[in-house]
């Protein structure tokens, strides 16, 4: 068998989506900052409880824009985990400074705390927090670090929406953080992504620099007689037809939530037995941490065992990956410094895992076969 057919991701609907896109097109609002909009903003205002959130075309534009509102300069420091996605980094890169690449920890695959006060200079700028899988960084550390050498924290939530550190929703420690709505997300309108703003001090510039750098947003508010050109911006706008299937996804949050736990419990509960005769890890969750069931992987002995893994359950039909490469060791990363051992364990990990099928609608039949691959293949 060639072909996949069970995918890794799958893009699902639940219900009311074409419902409320045909809404917003009667509406004759089809662009950025409609009804769909500022409903989204405003239910994950109250269940975070910011004082802003605003949705923008991606996570990635989310992290443009706080590279703005921070007023990054060329030559400052942002320290980042080696083991995430470029967009992380890449943000800041735009505006001109240099990556600090800093390794992980062996359990969450966070970014190391420990490490932090010897990487901090006085020309660091920014940490960024990166929620591998949805699962909490050691924020308690990471804050109070920061504040003591006058660095902002931005938090990259990308997997972790509805997670939790200490009871605490992840997204709302830093004075801002980066949300993602794209399709391999337990929320997704395809595309899309939002900024959360911690700190009201960069609520207004924030609206200047999404509506590219104009206050059309003051106007419309009847602040100003006319809007014109005031600061830096691009055009970071969601278009209301997006929001409208974001909104019925955010609507559903907890039958969501429910399907992804279940899938995460049983590939957890399933594969135990299998994965400790294999000496192969599976996902560790501190107890002070409530992760949103975003990904469920294997760290395999080696990397031969990963890619014969890869092959094996592609044989039966199904799709598996492995994910991030460490950033300090890519092209960009290498004209940044980026050496070999610098991040062993970034350097380790990124060899070794593998993530499984993990979708809102996978069925327990395919999960079943997903797990059944897996335990006939042995390390």
């Amino acid at each position: 068998m060639t072909s996949h057919s069970i995918p890794f991701n799958r893009p699902s609907r639940v219900g009311k989506e074409l419902e409320y896109v045909a809404a917003a097109m009667q509406a004759g609002h089809a662009s950025g900052d409609g009804a769909y909009t500022k409903k989204c903003q405003s239910m994950l205002e109250k269940i975070l409880n910011v004082p802003k959130v605003l949705l923008t075309t991606s996570g990635t534009h989310a992290l443009e824009m706080a590279a703005l509102l921070l007023e990054i300069q060329p030559n400052d420091e942002v320290i980042v985990p080696a083991f995430t996605f470029v967009s992380t980094i890449n943000a800041f890169v735009l505006r001109g400074a240099r990556p600090v690449f800093i390794d992980i920890r062996a359990d969450t695959f966070n970014l190391d705390e420990g490490q932090l006060e010897h990487r901090l200079t006085p020309r660091t700028k920014v940490v960024v927090a990166v929620h591998y899988a949805g699962v909490g960084c050691e924020m308690d550390v990471i804050l109070p670090t920061a504040k003591r050498h006058g660095v902002a924290v931005v938090e990259d939530n990308a997997h972790g929406l509805f997670g939790k550190y200490k009871g605490r929703h992840l997204g709302t420690f830093g004075c801002l953080a980066a949300q993602s709505f794209h399709e391999t997300k337990n929320f997704s309108c395809g595309e899309g992504g939002a900024l959360v703003i911690g700190d009201r001090r960069y609520a207004e510039r924030a609206e200047i620099i999404r509506e590219k750098g104009t206050n059309r947003n003051r106007f419309f508010r009847g602040e100003v007689d006319k809007y014109t050109w005031v600061d830096l911006g691009s055009s970071y706008l969601l278009s209301d037809l997006l929001a409208a299937i974001l909104y019925a996804q955010l609507e559903a949050r907890e039958t969501i939530q429910s399907k992804r736990r279940r899938i995460w419990e049983y590939y957890h509960r399933h594969l135990g037995a299998w994965a400790r005769d294999n000496g192969v890890r599976l996902p560790i969750i501190p107890a002070h941490c409530e992760q949103p069931y975003h990904m469920f992987y294997l760290l395999m002995p080696t990397s031969a065992n990963r890619d014969a893994l890869i092959a094996h359950l592609k044989g039966h039909g199904i799709l598996s990956v492995f994910h991030y490469q460490p950033l300090h060791l890519s092209e960009m990363g290498r004209r940044f410094g980026g050496q070999p051992g610098a991040c062993p364990v970034t350097e380790d990990v990124s060899e070794r895992l593998l993530r499984l099928p993990f979708y809102n609608d996978l069925s327990v039949a395919d999960q079943a076969r997903v797990a059944d691959a897996v335990l006939s293949f042995h390390a």
